[in-house]
């Protein structure tokens, strides 16, 4: 049986992964983190007997064959460093860092060390999105929120790495050209819009932060087709006249979003010692560093 760490119980970690991982009949869960009634609240919920004060508690109780990372983002590379110092395979949900520098950092640790790190990008395993991958050759990919303009380096990391991790996976081809434009005002970063584009498709990522409403919406265009996922819970496919709707009502919501996909993909690495995919996850920093900086010019 695997004995597996979650450190860091932070909303995320409650809704989407601990009801996963806590059902699993296969792995020993552990839990950490520094906030005592969190700590007692989720080991009652969840009924487990190991949890810890710290990752440094946790390290020194025990041997682990794999780890979660649920922390904050700035607390992630001194985490990550250290489990990756022990040979743990860890899982990290995203950003891996908030700069380019400390995740080439981190993925070259993970290559000396040889050992697997992964990204949590629930999107590569949601049902629908998996489903449309290499279908179109114009993928558009909205992601609003209501009234949260914020820093840039936040915004892109914390919240756009999605979109631009997700286009990334989705697009037919290698992308041999990108464009950014943002929106700032008083230093705060209010709109995204990145262009990806490669040999016979296009891209497009737009988030606007100061939106209307709280929405995420997936098109798929291309070869007579349109495929659109709405919120990952509802999904409209169009062939000329023809059009079928299907929602996931009865689609338990961590499926449906992938985490229970993306737990057991990550699970199966661990057991397997399969190497970092560092291109992937270089690939996705560089382009949010690069926003970023962009950004940051405009303000």
């Amino acid at each position: 049986m695997m004995r597996v760490l979650m450190v860091g119980l932070g909303d995320i970690a409650r809704k989407a992964y601990l009801p996963v991982l806590a059902a699993r009949g296969d792995i020993e869960l552990h839990v950490a983190t520094r906030d005592p009634a969190v700590r007692d609240q989720v080991a009652r919920e969840h009924r487990l007997p190991h949890h810890h004060a710290s990752l440094d508690a946790a390290l020194a109780a025990t041997r682990f064959d794999a780890a979660f990372v649920h922390a904050a983002t700035p607390a992630h590379p001194e985490l990550v460093a250290a489990l990756l110092d022990r040979g743990v395979a860890t899982f990290v949900d995203k950003p891996l860092a908030d700069t380019l520098a400390a995740a080439e950092a981190l993925v070259d640790q993970a290559r000396r060390r040889d050992t697997p790190l992964v990204l949590g990008f629930n999107r590569r395993f949601a049902p629908d999105y998996a489903a449309l991958r290499g279908r179109g050759t114009l993928v558009t990919l909205e992601k609003h929120r209501h009234r949260q303009p914020d820093h840039a380096r936040r915004v892109v990391f914390d919240d756009f790495i999605h979109v631009v991790d997700t286009l990334l996976f989705l697009v037919p081809g290698a992308v041999r050209r990108h464009a950014i434009e943002t929106q700032v005002a008083d230093g705060l970063l209010h709109a995204v819009t990145l262009t990806l584009a490669g040999d016979g498709f296009g891209a497009i990522g737009l988030m606007h932060r100061d939106s209307g409403l709280d929405e995420e919406r997936l098109d798929v265009i291309g070869a007579g087709e349109r495929h659109v996922v709405l919120d990952l819970a509802e999904r409209i496919d169009t062939a000329g006249t023809q059009q079928r709707r299907r929602r996931g009502d009865w689609t338990a919501v961590a499926r449906q979003r992938g985490f229970e996909a993306m737990c057991d993909a990550f699970l199966t690495a661990a057991r397997e010692r399969r190497p970092v995919d560092a291109d992937a996850i270089l690939r996705t920093h560089a382009l949010c560093e690069e926003i970023v900086r962009h950004a940051e010019a405009a303000g």
